[in-house]
């Protein structure tokens, strides 16, 4: 049996169990049990945080980039280490297949060792001079200031990690606010962090209720970068309190991807492409293809291969059964969510073809669902459904593909698969998206950005950006003495 840690929060490198206001549960979405009591932070530890953030702040970004390098790199490797216990500790907290949940985990340590490396690679460049009188312009990125960190649920691990070794390779020091549903993984990911040398004050964690918690940290006179992931409707008013107080703010927001499925695609890969990354961590995913826009030459076909995918999948708590692929929605809600969305269909709306339906049984399971000919302005098309839930349309020529596929504000993620290279440029060049691949679903390496526009966000995280975003540009430009 896994047994679940005891959850502390970190302020000013004190590990304290008890929280100012109290304490919440934390419970099992794949059995509605509660499995750990988590301590909610009062006003006056979240004020010791913040001032411990901020005197931490100098030294830390005083501290050589090769010296934070070194650092990061053991938590990296910590994290490797430690990744059995911590993915099942995620699966008790997300219900995610080991399989997937162990894949986080790794993920999140090659993004903790490629941002500690840009510590060392970022020198900033040295500017070409106009006149004789100038001897050297220079351009560095210095360390913004204390960080403010938002993460949700899905991604436990691999989004905090994201933040975390953006900020501190920067040289910013930290408050990290995980979601409540997930806190066990957070604070596994930053004891790594502490145990690999990060100074007391530097990273801090806290728990409780998400609007006091923002509010608090937001408006805080030390904190000066702003980093959230989430729902866009949050995103927007964190956004406008990050703006009263003139601070960089990172939005990494919703999203509705489309796939555009060209008549040249190679379907029996295509679907199982399509339908293994569609019910990844349940839908549960910001970049989760939705909406498949199918050429009708093979559309029929790429339907029924699709639904067979998805009836055979087996669903279930992943805790006690490692052959599970796919495990429960976070809580209640979301299965209350796809309930709703399954009400807004039928006839033009769209015809259910497989699932459609909760699972009967505790937990927060809902059936992989597919759903065919969902109509332009139904719900599923419209809004972000974030659950095991596709709809697949038929297209007559690229270009309505890509009109369809532009018509939300979304802009987070865009596929595409086809073997005809003219149309491969054309979707990479039309697509409107921060992100979009073609022939394969990988939009999320350590190496490159990670960020959407429109509803979707600004800012990116991973690849260097990740590193630029917790940083300010100063130029420093020197003339001849008395010149």
């Amino acid at each position: 049996m896994t047994t679940y840690p005891k959850l502390k929060m970190l302020i000013d490198g004190e590990w304290l169990a008890d929280g100012g206001d109290g304490s919440m549960s934390v419970s099992n979405p794949a059995t509605e049990q509660t499995i750990g009591e988590c301590p909610k932070v009062s006003n006056e530890q979240l004020e010791a945080a913040v001032s411990a953030a901020a005197e931490a702040f100098p030294k830390w970004a005083a501290t050589p980039g090769a010296e934070r390098h070194k650092i990061l790199r053991r938590a990296a490797e910590l994290l490797r280490e430690r990744s059995p216990e911590i993915a099942r500790i995620m699966t008790l907290e997300v219900g995610k297949p080991t399989e997937q949940a162990l894949a986080e985990i790794g993920s999140a340590a090659e993004i903790i060792d490629f941002l500690g490396e840009e510590a060392k690679r970022q020198g900033g460049r040295l500017v070409p001079v106009r006149g004789p009188n100038l001897l050297q312009q220079r351009v560095t990125q210095e360390p913004i200031g204390p960080a403010a960190l938002f993460t949700p649920w899905n991604f436990p691990v691999n989004l905090p990690a994201k933040k975390l070794a953006g900020a501190l390779a920067a040289g910013c020091s930290c408050v990290l606010k995980p979601a409540e549903t997930t806190p066990a993984c957070a604070q596994m990911l930053v004891e790594c962090f502490v145990d690999a040398g990060v100074p007391g004050g530097a990273i801090n964690l806290v728990y409780g209720d998400p609007a006091k918690i923002s509010e608090h940290l937001i408006k805080a006179r030390a904190m000066r970068k702003i980093s959230f992931t989430g729902s866009t409707a949050v995103g927007k008013q964190l956004g406008a309190m990050a703006a009263q107080g003139l601070k960089r703010f990172t939005a990494e927001l919703g999203g509705h991807a489309p796939v555009v499925i060209g008549k040249s695609a190679d379907l029996e890969r295509t679907v199982a492409a399509c339908a293994t990354t569609k019910f990844r961590n349940a839908g549960q995913v910001c970049v989760s293809p939705t909406r498949f826009l199918v050429a009708r030459d093979i559309y029929d076909q790429f339907v029924s291969n699709f639904a067979s995918y998805a009836s055979n999948l087996k669903v279930g708590d992943a805790s006690k059964d490692d052959s599970v692929a796919m495990g429960p929605l976070a809580h209640a809600g979301r299965v209350a969510a796809m309930q709703d969305l399954m009400g807004a269909l039928g006839g033009e709306k769209g015809e259910i073809v497989t699932g459609g339906a909760a699972v009967d049984g505790p937990g927060h399971f809902f059936q992989p669902t597919v759903v065919a000919g969902p109509s332009a302005d139904s719900q599923l098309m419209t809004q972000e459904p974030f659950g095991p839930v596709a709809g697949i349309v038929p297209y007559d020529d690229i270009e309505e593909a890509v009109r369809i596929a532009n018509s939300l504000r979304y802009g987070l993620a865009a596929y595409a698969f086809t073997a005809d290279l003219d149309e491969s440029h054309y979707l990479g060049n039309s697509l409107r998206a921060g992100m979009v691949a073609i022939n394969h679903f990988a939009v999320g390496s350590p190496e490159t950005p990670f960020g959407g526009i429109g509803d979707s966000g600004f800012g990116s995280e991973s690849g260097v950006e990740g590193y630029l975003g917790y940083t300010e540009t100063k130029l420093v430009t020197v003339a001849k003495s008395g010149g």
